[in-house]
């Protein structure tokens, strides 16, 4: 059984595992999200074909993307503040990692509304590195929630 030592008492765990769930949600649409982009590009703008991708892209964002990273952020910083994690070295790098993640959100979500518009970049070798930068902040994150290697 576990004590319960911070404001959350017994609903730590809860807490927590709602916690991982939703960065799971999270992570598997911002795996997703450059993946649809990538097939975006080579639709004509303005086509039935471009108007199904732009339909797509809007259901993954508001309906699991966004309102997964908001519970993210809620769970997360409930956490943090219940165990008292703003001076552990380890905790600060994984809440920088996370804040760039949800830059790279809010950079996915505009480019997605341009997309919209009728953007299309010149070439989409930059959308495929976008593609890699959910994978490298979760191996980061991980690392330093199960290693804390600082």
């Amino acid at each position: 059984m576990m004590i319960a030592t911070g404001f959350l008492g017994n609903a730590y765990p809860w807490v927590k595992a709602g916690h991982v769930i939703f960065v799971i949600f999270w992570m598997a649409g911002l795996f997703m999200l450059p993946r649809f982009y990538i097939y975006h590009q080579a639709c004509q703008p303005g086509s039935a074909e471009d108007k199904l991708w732009i339909e797509r892209e809007r259901r993954l964002r508001s309906i699991i993307i966004s309102p997964a990273m908001t519970m993210v952020w809620i769970f997360g910083l409930s956490l943090a503040f219940d165990q008292g994690l703003w001076g552990v070295p380890w905790f600060q790098a994984k809440f920088a990692t996370v804040l760039a993640l949800s830059a790279f959100h809010g950079w996915a979500v505009g480019y997605g509304r341009k997309m919209g518009r009728g953007y299309r970049a010149k070439a989409d070798k930059a959308l495929r590195w976008m593609n890699e930068i959910p994978g490298i902040a979760t191996a980061i994150i991980v690392i330093l929630v199960i290693v804390r290697p600082f």
